[in-house]
């Protein structure tokens, strides 16, 4: 079991590239909260790259941090905000030292780190990296520099991402930006934009220059995956307003996983994250056509409660979502699913929590990422409603939450037991450097036993003869 949500899964990252001999700057590049930040981090160290930089892993040596920030939570913001104080103090001992905030934080708290606090020179939202040179000649001249303009084309389809630091077998592919669907509770639709969606042709050629490179597996990325939809280009939202003959060339989310999964048949394929609401069952039929999309979904509810999921404007009700998991294991039977869970939202009562885990253990998820609510300001939540759950019941519930999804979490991986996993190695297991880590199908670590010519990426057959709650122990079949 994972008990952080997928937008805190890391608190914060450096990253280190391969350096350009001629460039002659150090930059210094921290990521934090979603994959989707780490995936952008790739590409601003892309354009900072052709701009003289080389990425450092100590600070003390950079001429330009940047922190990708998250806005996701409370607890985001405060690991920020305390980093920055940091950089503020190294700024007085290295006067030329340029200090900048990117993504969702930039977006929201622009003002602020800029004018009231000065804890930054650069201030630059999800959509703007490429205007990154230019506001850095804006700070070579003395200026305080910034740029959070939201835009409704910008992919960075042409960018091919630096792939920072990780293990050289798994990468992170961006197929949407933004978001529309409007969720009580979450700060994403406004801190980066309306949803759209990539050209599927600079996707494929993406994951086959990956394949090329050596990669093994790769995750197709988006704030909400499911909505894909390419026709020509534009919001999704102005897809009622496209010609007849873009919309019947237009290429939805399953297609597209039918072409990648096509274009590089041995390489195996994931994607994240999903919505119940946009999540098409012809998906689920791509994902049993083809051998190398990986039966694994990630699919959040936020609640068991049908009152509390209209609360939050989710779009979708308990039976709906209930019955979308019932087909999707009629047609791939060895799915698995994970979790988000916002505990203790407005108005909450002790009938909405039990629902969430009845539901829970309706659907026997692999695993979970659960947290108690937490406002976010200019939320439509924050503006409209009050957060009246007090934090005691709040910690209560959430507690129980966890506690049943650690029984689930054991039942799920007990039932891997006994049977041979295809496992792709992906590093050494922190607690045995003898013992290679990896993940099978269905998204579950497996620790095993190295043996005598096996190495990272290599893609093994593993009979699991034991299990923890969140890990299966195995031995090279």
């Amino acid at each position: 079991m994972q008990e952080k949500y997928i937008d805190e899964t890391k608190q914060g990252e450096a990253f280190a590239i391969a350096e350009k001999p001629e460039n002659s700057k150090k930059l210094f590049l921290e990521s934090y909260g979603c994959q989707m930040n780490f995936s952008d981090s790739e590409i601003v160290a892309s354009i900072l790259n052709e701009q003289g930089y080389n990425t450092t892993l100590k600070q003390e040596e950079a001429d330009l941090i940047l922190l990708n920030t998250c806005s996701i939570r409370e607890k985001a913001e405060q690991t920020v905000r305390m980093r920055l104080s940091q950089f503020k103090n190294l700024k007085k001992e290295k006067p030329n030292l340029t200090v900048g905030v990117l993504g969702c934080m930039a977006e929201r708290l622009k003002t602020k780190f800029l004018e009231e606090e000065q804890l930054v020179d650069l201030v630059v939202g999800p959509d703007a990296y490429r205007d990154l040179p230019n506001l850095l000649k804006e700070t070579e001249d003395g200026r305080d520099a910034i740029n959070v303009i939201l835009s409704k084309e910008e992919t960075y389809a042409d960018i091919n991402p630096v792939r920072l630091g990780g293990n050289g077998v798994t990468a992170f592919v961006t197929i949407t930006r933004g978001c529309d669907n409007m969720c009580t509770f979450c700060v994403v639709p406004f801190t980066r934009g309306r949803e759209r969606s990539r050209d599927p042709h600079s996707i494929i050629d993406e994951c086959k220059d990956l394949w090329n490179n050596g990669y093994k597996e790769i995750t197709l990325l988006g704030q909400n995956v499911d909505s894909y939809l390419w026709y020509g280009g534009g919001p999704k939202k102005d897809f009622a307003k496209a010609s007849e003959m873009q919309k019947l060339t237009a290429v939805d989310f399953a297609q597209l996983l039918d072409l990648v999964a096509n274009a590089v048949p041995e390489m195996r394929i994931r994607f994240s994250t999903s919505n119940p609401q946009d999540m098409n069952i012809n998906v689920f039929e791509v994902m049993a056509k083809h051998k190398n999309i990986c039966k694994y979904v990630h699919l959040p509810v936020q609640s068991g409660s049908d009152r509390i999921l209209q609360l939050m404007n989710r779009q979708h009700t308990r039976q709906e979502y209930l019955d979308l998991i019932k087909k999707a294991k009629e047609i791939v039977p060895d799915i698995s699913f994970s979790q988000d869970m916002i505990i203790g939202f407005c108005t909450e009562t002790e009938e909405d929590h039990q629902d969430t885990l009845s539901l829970m253990r309706e659907v026997e998820y692999d695993y979970g990422y659960m947290f108690a609510y937490s406002e976010r300001p200019g939320t439509p939540a924050h503006k409209k409603m009050e957060d009246d759950i007090p934090a005691d019941i709040k910690q209560r519930r959430l507690a129980e939450v966890i506690a049943l999804q650690g029984e689930l979490s054991r039942k799920r991986m007990a039932s891997y037991v006994g049977r041979v996993h295809e496992i792709l190695i992906e590093g050494v297991s922190k607690k045995n450097k003898n013992q290679w880590k990896g993940r099978n199908s269905q998204n579950a670590v497996c620790v095993f036993d190295m043996l005598e010519g096996q190495k990272i990426g290599d893609i093994v057959s593993v009979f699991v003869h034991g299990n923890t709650q969140g890990t299966l122990l195995g031995e090279t079949v």
